[in-house]
């Protein structure tokens, strides 16, 4: 009966946010006493919910638990559990958002780059994944704002989603089979020309597909930054530079810790 009444709460709340654990995933710290307490003492009030990481939150003396695919709030005893976002009433930010996105990291280097085409603009020192569509047209928006991006490398996963877009597996197989995959990309976006071919060689979109399932993938554009970041949507050039500077640095940081 708990578990039930707490799963309607998770479905009926909008403003809880997912913090899925897929495969990739960065590896969680081990649980500290108290927080092994507070998970112990959720999976007793609620007998068979997967309870995944619970760790001591840096406000309001809570608890941060993810709660089968969500994350939820609760105090040292378990005695209450809150759903929703907590927000920083001075910066205007989603706190919980933040760890949400922190929680959904994926290891750079788990991803299976032979099954992306890559674009090299300038330097190429930062670097971009996406899973893309090629009907999808905030992918579209996404490219035209990338055109103003410098010094990054880009791995670009064909994401058909053939629900939204019935046709997009057959030109992304085109794209695919063209001797330059990027000039056939760039030219499709900006143009809708495909290249002169069947789109009857070997690709990679079946593993693609596969690979964006377990990453928890649902829609096109998602973008993963340098740190395992995952962001669905496009976004304007401003905010792409932010989050991939952002994703370079905190990647960095990660890096350090593990030596």
């Amino acid at each position: 009966m708990r578990l039930a009444l707490l799963s309607t709460l998770l479905l009926a709340s909008s403003i809880a946010l997912a913090a899925p654990a897929v495969q990739g995933a960065a590896q969680p710290e081990p649980l500290t006493p108290e927080a092994a307490a507070v998970k112990q003492a959720i999976q007793s009030k609620f007998p068979g919910a997967v309870v995944g990481m619970v760790s001591k939150a840096p406000y309001l003396d809570l608890y941060e638990v993810q709660f089968d695919d969500r994350l939820v709030y609760t105090d040292a005893k378990a005695t209450y559990v809150i759903l929703g976002s907590i927000y920083d009433a001075n910066t205007k930010q989603n706190l919980t958002e933040v760890r949400v996105r922190q929680l959904n990291r994926v290891a750079w280097d788990s991803l299976p780059m032979n099954l992306a085409f890559v674009r090299v603009k300038g330097d190429g020192s930062r670097k971009l994944a996406i899973f893309s569509d090629a009907d999808c047209p905030f992918c579209k928006q996404l490219e035209k704002e990338m055109k103003g991006l410098d010094n990054v490398t880009i791995y670009t996963f064909l994401f058909p989603i053939s629900e939204l877009h019935p046709d997009a597996p057959r030109k992304s197989a085109i794209i695919w089979c063209s001797a330059d995959k990027v000039t056939a990309w760039n030219e499709f976006f900006d143009s809708g020309k495909l290249p002169d071919n069947k789109g009857d060689c070997a690709t990679p979109i079946k593993e693609t597909a596969a690979l964006g399932h377990r990453l928890r993938v649902t829609a096109t554009p998602t973008l993963m930054f340098a740190d395992g970041t995952l962001i669905p949507g496009a976004m304007p050039l401003a905010r792409l530079e932010d989050e991939i500077n952002k994703g370079e640095a905190e990647a960095k940081k990660l890096a350090a810790v593990k030596k």
